[in-house]
This record gives structure tokens, sequence and C-alpha cells, in this order.
């Protein structure tokens, strides 16, 4: 298989290695530095201004987007590859703009492309005992009782605006996937110094409380707790490709051991690996769901809804208040219902003022013997009447378009509302 590579970052490096390693070619390359690990350093690189090379199928199967030094530059190439139908394998999170990444998803409606994000830790088996166990527990029948609590602690050298987001939208999608989506926000700290210590308070649909903050660490790690009645369990998450996950815990109950079910170390999940070979099996049109897997892999809506949820975060440390997550479809057909619903209330604030305009000017006409005043201001009902009229005729406009074939029909978006 030939793979294409459009700028770089550490997951899509050790995705291009691992690809490499399995006997694939990476080609071309474009916007990738000099400083490449030794088993890239014979790949095809290109200039940079010549990345349209990538729509040409013939060329390269599938591409690699790597998200440093990403810029307007890079999320416009994106947007390019997918209203060409290519496939996509994105470092996550690429842009920390809700707008685009939805932008994005009503593009992959109307295209053949696939995004495939680079979100493999949903799939560890850890991640998927855990989120049984979570299940036993709300349904009350866990071996550690009752939840009360579930929290993350991303350690990492470097805690600016930017490096916090961006760690947060990768550790949604783990809470999205243990909990649900969340159904309100809620952050403390930010400002100029407080993004060292940033908190995020977050409620599922079931009410398990979730708490995400970061500390201080030389590596960027991950700990999660689930804190239960009779117990708790603790997982340490080092950086991909660095280490085994682990697994401990505590428990105050005679019930069965919690961790039957948990291998207390894991050291054969690589991510890279996970990754390349579901490109591969997308690439193929292989079916990608499994007996064995409880969690499906990432798509596009899924990396969607975590950038949101990482955009929320300013917002509500702006604001001081927590912010209620409600749940909308993203597609064409609500963007048109948004902006109609928009104009409709524009045209009868619009028609408020002009009956109050057309009243005065035509009670001077009068007073002032005005005939011309007086005939211009007796026609605004009928401009108002035309007006509502060709308003209601848009209404139909979706009804005479063809339907599409929507891959994503079923995927939902959330907005963000104060509450």
């Amino acid at each position: 298989m030939k793979i294409g590579l459009l700028g770089c970052d550490e997951q899509i490096l050790a995705i291009a290695s691992a690809a490499v390693e399995a006997g694939h070619t990476l080609s071309p390359a474009y916007d990738v530095p000099s400083d490449l690990p030794p088993a890239l350093l014979g790949i095809d690189r290109q200039p940079r201004e010549q990345w349209q090379g990538l729509l040409e199928e013939d060329l390269c199967d599938a591409v690699l987007v790597g998200v440093d030094g990403w810029n307007e530059q890079r999320a416009e190439q994106v947007r390019t590859l997918v209203q060409a139908g290519r496939l996509l394998l994105v470092g996550h999170p690429a842009s920390l703009s809700m707008l685009w990444a939805y932008e994005l998803d009503m593009i992959l409606a109307d295209s053949t492309a696939t995004v495939i994000p680079a979100l493999a830790a949903r799939q560890h088996p850890i991640i998927q005992s855990l989120r049984t166990l979570i299940e036993q527990s709300i349904a009350g029948n866990g071996p550690l009782g009752s939840i009360e609590s579930l929290q993350f602690e991303r350690r990492q050298p470097t805690r600016n605006e930017d490096s916090v987001l961006a760690s947060f939208a990768r550790d949604a999608d783990i809470i999205r996937v243990l909990i649900g989506d969340p159904s309100r926000l809620m952050a403390l700290g930010g400002g100029d110094s407080g993004w060292a210590t940033l908190a995020v308070g977050l409620s599922g649909p079931d009410q398990v409380s979730v708490r995400w903050h970061v500390a201080k660490g030389k590596t960027p790690e991950l700990s999660i707790q689930l804190l239960c009645e009779h117990g708790r369990i603790c997982i340490e998450i080092p950086p991909e490709d660095r280490g085994a996950w682990k697994v401990s815990h505590q428990s105050d109950s005679e019930a069965s051991d919690p961790l039957l079910n948990f291998p207390s170390e894991t050291t054969d999940f690589q991510p890279a690996d996970v990754l390349l070979a579901h490109l591969l099996q997308t690439a193929h049109g292989e079916n990608q769901g499994s007996s064995e897997r409880l969690i499906p892999p990432a798509t596009w809506p899924d990396a969607a809804r975590t950038i949101e949820l990482a955009e929320t975060i300013p917002r509500s440390v702006k604001r001081g208040r927590g912010i209620d997550l409600h749940q909308e479809e993203f597609s064409e057909l609500g963007t048109f219902r948004g902006t109609m619903a928009s104009l409709g209330c524009g045209i009868i604030m619009a028609g408020l003022f002009i009956v109050f305009v057309a009243t005065l000017v035509g009670g001077v006409a009068r007073a002032a013997g005005w005939d011309f005043g007086e005939r211009l201001a007796s026609i605004w009902p009928y401009a108002i009447l035309t007006t509502l009229l060709l308003f209601l005729v848009l209404q139909f406009l979706p009804f005479l378009l063809p339907k599409k074939a929507n891959k994503n029909a079923d995927a939902e978006g959330s907005f963000a509302r104060d509450s």
C-alpha cells in the first residue's frame, strides 16, 4: 500500500514508521522536517507547494496528516482532500475550532472520503474492561458498589492554553467512551497562569461525576481513578509507545476481585499498529466490526465532539459558570433550518420597523399634502406580504433537492449553551 504524508507530529511519525516496518511505501511526503526517524530517512520528500499530488489516487492510496505547525493553509488542504474523496488518518486534535471540525463533518456527508482520527486509546483492553465495570456499577451489580466519581489527572511538562486544551481533547474521547456524552461542563482556572492548574468537572447522562485536571510532569502521562463505594481502581497510562499500562486497586469489600477481568499490565498494545491496521482495513473495505471488540474505532464525529468539548472550556472559564451541553444534528438540513429560523425572526423585526416608519411617513405626508409620500406609505402591506410569501416558498426548498445517501446521517453533534 502506498501512503502519502502531509505534515507530521509524534503520532503520525509513529504510524509512518510502523507502516514502513510492515512493508508499505511512504510516497510522497510534503511539509515534513529533515530530522526524521531512521526508518523514514529514505522517503520521497517533495516541496510543500506541490501537495496537490496527494489528490491523485494512483500516487497514493491513503494520506497521513500531521498537526505540528497547523495553520489555515493545512486546514484548507484537508478540506480539499476530503472533497476529493481521499482516505485520511489525521493526528488529534488537528484544530481546536469546532466550526472547522463540523464543517469537515458536513463535507464528509457529501463525499466518499473517510477521515480517521488518531484516537487509539479507546480500544485498549483496559479501557474496555473499565467501561464494563462502570456499566455494572451503574446497574447496581458492580463488585465495588456504586460509583462516587471518575478522576483524570493529566501530567505534562508544558501547560499553556493550547497544550492543555489539546490534551483534554484527547482524554475527552476516553471520557465519552466510559460515561457517554457529558451533559454539563464546568471549568476552574484559566487566565494567564491558571491553565497550569486547570480543573474541569463533567457529568454524564447517568449522573456520573467526572473530574479532569492537569498537573506538572516530566513526560505526558495520564492517571485514571475510579472511586466507588467499596474501593477504587487506578490506571496509569504512560506516553504512547513508551511502556505498559498498569492497573492497581484497593477494596474493602469481600465480593469478588474487581480485577478478574483486568490485565494487571499490558505491553502488546501499540497505538500506531492499531491505527495502521484500522487504516488498512478501511482502505480494503473490510468490516470494522468484531464480536470481540466492545468499543469501535473512533470516527470523525467522535473527534469533532471532543474538539467541541475542549473549545467549551475557555467559554466556561471566561464566564465563570457551568455550560449545559445539548444534542443537535449537524447537517446541511439543520444549518438550513437554523438559517431560516434566524431569517424569520429578522423579517418580523424588520416588518414591525417598516410599519412604524410607514405610519409615520403617511401621517406626515397627509398633513403636508404630499401625494407621493401617501402612495409610498400605502404600499407597505404589499411589500411585507410579498416578503412573507417568498420566505414561505423557501421552506419547501429542501423537498425539491435530491436526497443523497448520508453515511453520517445518524451521527449527532452537540452545542454548548450557558446555563
